[in-house]
């Protein structure tokens, strides 16, 4: 599928090229011709362009290309899992890069079981959010006493269960990795 004209634009812009030279490069490419073909025999399509600029143009064009499949895979798993908002939708379409575009999937994304899932199902969230806020008024020592269970066998577990819910959130958050 050849490139869109709003790729061919941007490529052209972050170039610093003239657009008519990365759609003849594009389409070039396209037709199966190697970047050293191009740059000895077609530079009356392309402008004189050396081989630098043609492979940067064919390397940027196939990491738009990957953004947008990337772009469709993720909206169709939210929208299968009736997770998609407009306002979602939205900042999915707008992600400039590969990174920001799993950032915003991250949250959502299937997870394994790990160690935070595992403490989330011995009822240790509400001590996580507790040593979260992180009130001078509260002892986290005496708050883990309340979550000692058959499952969970001591306060030391009790906290290191909250650490793993705590540590995965801050994880999970994009702002905070970044």
């Amino acid at each position: 599928m050849p490139p869109s004209e709003q790729h061919l634009a941007q490529v052209a812009a972050e170039l610093a090229l003239r657009p008519p030279q990365v759609r003849a490069t594009a389409e070039l490419l396209a037709g199966d011709a190697t970047v050293p073909f191009i740059a000895r025999y077609r530079k009356e399509a392309t402008g004189s362009l050396d081989e630098v600029a043609i492979a940067a143009i064919r390397d940027r064009l196939a990491q738009l290309d990957a953004l947008d499949k990337r772009r469709v895979a993720i909206a169709a798993s939210l929208t299968e899992h009736d997770l998609l908002t407009l306002e979602l939708a939205a900042a999915i379409d707008a992600a400039p890069t590969m990174a920001a575009l799993e950032d915003l999937y991250l949250p959502f994304r299937p997870k394994r079981r790990t160690r935070g899932s595992v403490a989330r199902e011995q009822g240790l969230e509400p001590l996580a959010d507790i040593i979260q806020a992180q009130r001078s008024d509260v002892d986290p020592q005496a708050e883990a006493r309340r979550f000692v269970t058959p499952d969970v066998l001591d306060v030391e577990a009790a906290l290191h269960g909250a650490r793993d819910i705590i540590a995965e959130r801050v994880s999970d958050d994009a702002a905070a990795r970044s």
